[in-house]
């Protein structure tokens, strides 16, 4: 008999209060925060105008547009890239849902292809098989922090004409060849919410260095108009638009962190590695892969189970429901991140996004089949996966990861004494 699991009644890996929250908050987040309350703009205000600078500059665009989400961002994405009705766009199967929403946003279709294990990706082999005469834009998404092959997604774009838009919500910093994300695309999305690498609560931000998307973007942002508030405005709508700018006291907030970000990217990614070192040889534990020539930023440290061998492959998804409840009473705080592929979500599989079969029953627009069991590999990732954010963080230090390896280990090492649970 090993170590008895705290699930069992044994103690925690990972004392209460041990993890610090994200993210830390010191007296230049209270500065510039309390100057833009006690300021005279709250809406589309100075700092939303600085934000935009500080960030483009940071991660190396001429421009940037603010927003209230990245996903607001990566609707002005698809639209700044002209993809409509009729136009296909194609998108991994397994992400957030507004990788794959936003393109139904501009009255466009979704088209999923299936991931790489490995690095959990876009499968940048089977794109140019899914690229039809109706393919407008590829979305590559750089899930959990990790960049996709750029250059070979590149290479494909250039063969067929596509656009390419990079959804770096949850990777700011994470490079390939030395090359910041959202430098590659025709345009990118970045996060600002509660869990991302920069917070500024909720926000984010479009990033691009071609004047004529910018343009279109900011015309869907900002109600159509041709103007932006800070300029004299007709208040004149000349096409569809949404209100998706930011706001002046969460661009404070914004700025504040963006100062503190790299090093808040330095420490998480030494806390990722110093768990990946103390991991290694762990039982039926598949560790996340950094590929050569490609930087990580952790954002998500996302593992899975190797359940075929455990016995579980039949009830793979229900026992590793199990192996994640055992692992969070150890105090190692993880989690499921996302339970279902996209094409699985009932917005695909009823293809019913506006009523009446809209946008898949559009004139101009030809079936799309969202059969599960075309990504396998996306449902394989999904049924056996875990992951963390919080303990990697700032102002969490080395400490913090080694007990977390503990946690971890202890329950792989103790895998029996769930199967009677």
């Amino acid at each position: 008999m090993g170590e008895l699991l705290a699930i069992k009644g044994g103690p925690r890996s990972v004392p209460e209060g041990a993890v610090g929250n994200w993210p830390p908050i010191d007296d230049v987040d209270r500065k510039m925060v309390l100057a833009s309350l006690e300021g005279d703009s709250h809406t589309y205000g100075p700092n939303c105008r600085a934000l935009e600078e500080e960030f483009a500059a940071w991660n190396g665009n001429k421009y940037a547009i603010t927003t209230n989400s990245g996903t607001a961002a990566l609707h002005m994405c698809v639209a700044a890239c002209d993809c409509g009705p009729g136009d296909e766009v194609i998108v991994p199967a397994y992400s957030w849902s507004s990788s794959a929403t936003c393109i139904l946003h501009h009255n466009a279709l979704p088209v999923f292809v299936d991931i790489d294990y490995d690095t959990m990706n876009i499968d940048v082999n089977k794109i140019e098989e899914a690229i039809t005469q109706r393919t407008k834009a590829i979305i590559v998404v750089h899930l959990h922090g990790l960049a996709v092959d750029m250059p070979r997604v590149l290479g494909i774009a250039r063969r067929h004409g596509l656009r390419v838009i990079e959804d770096c919500c949850q990777a700011h910093g994470a490079m390939v060849q030395e090359r910041k994300v959202g430098t590659w695309g025709d345009c990118a999305a970045f996060s600002f919410n509660q869990n991302k690498c920069l917070c500024s609560g909720e926000g984010g931000a479009l990033v691009t260095d071609d004047e004529d998307l910018l343009a279109r973007a900011r015309q869907l942002w900002s109600f159509g108009e041709t103007r932006t508030p800070a300029e004299s405005r007709d208040y004149h709508a000349y096409a569809l638009g949404w209100m998706y700018r930011n706001n002046d006291l969460t661009a404070a907030f914004g700025r504040a962190q963006l100062t503190k970000l790299d090093g808040y990217l330095a420490q998480t990614r030494a806390n990722a590695l110093r768990l990946h070192e103390l991991l290694q040889g762990t039982p039926n534990l598949i560790l996340p892969h950094e590929p050569p020539g490609f930087h990580h930023n952790w954002y998500n440290f996302t593992m899975r189970f190797d359940l075929e061998a455990l016995g579980h492959g039949g009830d793979a998804a229900d026992f590793r429901n199990k192996i994640v409840a055992a692992m969070q009473a150890e105090g190692v705080q993880t989690g499921l991140w996302q339970s279902y592929i996209l094409p699985a979500m009932t917005v695909f599989q009823a293809q019913n996004g506006y009523g009446r079969g809209c946008p898949w029953s559009c004139p101009h627009a030809t079936p799309v089949d969202y059969s599960v069991d075309r990504y396998p590999v996306a449902q394989k990732h999904c049924d056996t996966h875990t992951g963390m954010t919080n303990p990697l963080r700032p102002p969490n230090g080395l400490e913090v990861a080694e007990m977390t390896a503990a946690g971890i280990r202890k329950v792989m090492e103790n895998i029996d004494q769930l199967e009677d649970a």
